[in-house]
This record gives C-alpha cells, sequence and structure tokens, in this order.
C-alpha cells in the first residue's frame, strides 16, 4: 500500500485493488487519531466483491446497470456481470490501477481499459492529495473508444457510525426505489430532504436514498467521539447516494454524477442521464473529505 501523510492527515491507498482509500485518518487538537473512513478491524482489500469500507472509485457509471444493460437512448450495449442484479459500480474497483506519481502528500493513479466484450474503452485517473484542509480526490474519466458512448463515475466512501450519528444535507428531489433498489418513479422535497434538519441517521431501518439538486455539502457528526466529517462535491457529482442497513456501523454518502440505475432505467435518465462523451472527450469531478471536531 501507499501511504501519504500530510497536515493532520494520513491515509493507505491500495493501487492493486480498484486504487480504493483504504483508511483515512485525522489527529485532532487533543492529539487523538479519528478514522474518517470506515476500516473494520482484518479487512483487507479485495476485488471479489465491493470492499464495505474505505473509499473507492465507481466508472465508467455509478452504481447499478439492471440486467447489465448500459443504454443512453442512443447506445445500446451490455457489460460483464457482477453482481446479481446485473453489474454494480463500474470496473473500476476490481481492476490493478498504476503509480503514476507519489509524493508525501499526493499520488495519481492511473487505471486504462483496452479490452472487453463491450465498447467500453476508457483512461481513468484518480487523484489523491492530502493537505492541512483534508483529502481531496480528483476523478477523470476519458473516453478512449471510437464512437460517442454514455459515462460517469463517483466516489463511494464509508463513513464510520454510531447510535448518536447525525447527518445534515439538502437536496431538491430524489428517485422513489422499488425492489433490489430498482426507481418507480421521483419525488420532489420543498424542505431540503431528510436530512435538512440534521436528524440522527440511525433510526432502525434500512436506510437508502438516490438524491437529486444535492447542494453540493454533506455533514456527519458523532457527538459521543466529537468527531464531525463534510463531504463535499464538485458540480458535476451532485446526484449522492445515501446508504447503510439497519443497524449498521457505517453510513455510505456517495457523490456521483447521475443517479442509481441511470445506465440501464429509462426513467432514471430521463431526470439523471450519464453523459454522452464523444472520442477523446472527459468527465471529472472531485470530492472532498475534511474533519473537525464538535
Amino acid at each position: 500500500m501507499l501511504t501519504l501523510s500530510a497536515g493532520r492527515y494520513s491515509a493507505c491507498v491500495a493501487p492493486e485493488a480498484g486504487g480504493m482509500i483504504a483508511a483515512l485518518d485525522w489527529q485532532g487538537p487533543d492529539g487523538e487519531t479519528h478514522p474518517l473512513l470506515h476500516v473494520p478491524a482484518g479487512l483487507a482489500p479485495q476485488t471479489e466483491t465491493p470492499n464495505k469500507f474505505g473509499a473507492w472509485a465507481m466508472l465508467p457509471f455509478a452504481n447499478r446497470a439492471f440486467d447489465s444493460l448500459v443504454d443512453d437512448g442512443h447506445t445500446r450495449f451490455t457489460v460483464p456481470p457482477n453482481n446479481p442484479a446485473g453489474t454494480i459500480h463500474g470496473f473500476g474497483w476490481q481492476s490493478v490501477w498504476q503509480v503514476e506519481q507519489q509524493d508525501a502528500g499526493h499520488t495519481v493513479l492511473v487505471h486504462r481499459r483496452n479490452t472487453g466484450p463491450d465498447p467500453y474503452r476508457y483512461l481513468a485517473k484518480q487523484e489523491i492529495r492530502l493537505d492541512e484542509n483534508g483529502m481531496t480526490v480528483v476523478l477523470s474519466l476519458t473516453n478512449e473508444a471510437d464512437q460517442a458512448l454514455p459515462f460517469g463515475m463517483g466516489l463511494h466512501p464509508w463513513f464510520p457510525s454510531a447510535a448518536d450519528t447525525r447527518l445534515r444535507m439538502s437536496a431538491t428531489g430524489a428517485l422513489i426505489f422499488g425492489d433490489l433498489f430498482r426507481a418507480s418513479g421521483t419525488q420532489a422535497f420543498a424542505d431540503g430532504g431528510p436530512y435538512a434538519d440534521n436528524p440522527v441517521f440511525a433510526t432502525g431501518a434500512e436506510s437508502a436514498w438516490s438524491f437529486l439538486g444535492w447542494g453540493g455539502t454533506a455533514r456527519i457528526e458523532t457527538p459521543s467521539t466529537g468527531l464531525a466529517i463534510t463531504v463535499s462535491a464538485s458540480e458535476s457529482l451532485r446526484c449522492p447516494v445515501v446508504w447503510a442497513p439497519a443497524g449498521a456501523d457505517f453510513l455510505c454518502v456517495e457523490p456521483q454524477s447521475h443517479a442509481s440505475g441511470a445506465p440501464s432505467e429509462k426513467i432514471v435518465r430521463e431526470v439523471s442521464p450519464l453523459a454522452r462523451l464523444q472520442p477523446g472527450e472527459t468527465l471529472k469531478g472531485w470530492v472532498r473529505i475534511a474533519a473537525g471536531a464538535i
């Protein structure tokens, strides 16, 4: 693994396991070290199933392509399945990433897909930078196919959650989920949505949202640990998924370029489509994770 550090932050990165950020820690003003990402003891990064810890890139589309179908209304094809429902989170999390640059607090990883049974050919870059104010992950995705194709991306961080953890974020709407997180429609929020008033996150039931019109900032506060985590994202990644099963000790806030199911579901792409990139065109976005004391 690569080890990065700057200011009060340190991180471990696993290039050979999807280029994932396996750990991110912050030293508080009291000298205590706080994990900013959920990292259970004894788990190591792997590529057989999506890692339920750390943070990792989702590309060339984020979240689910049901029945392994990609269809943006112009181009329609199937991709290799990696999930019972079809294909989840693209291919980047299962790939080896090459280290292009590295210094004490910064690295650039690259992943190129130039073979496969589908038309996706692309160059992905992930720049991870620590500084005194947090960790910034810049993702870029360049279409290297000889035709225009639909692309999307996102970052999938897993954050620690306790019984008193609160989540604050606002959005203008969300998908309505049916079985297996398949959208059956959309809904609008007049009040900013379920987390606008900073409620306790754990409700005893599964939390599953694919938001539209996110304001771009989410704040996770846990009074019992004295820790606040702020997640912010570029305008290109304003369709976050928020998810955690009932009773989990983590929560996911996943900034994405499109809503869940957009690769395959007409009802989703009508409100939140993938980006149709011409050959040589690039989709880019960033996510920042920063800590503070409550």
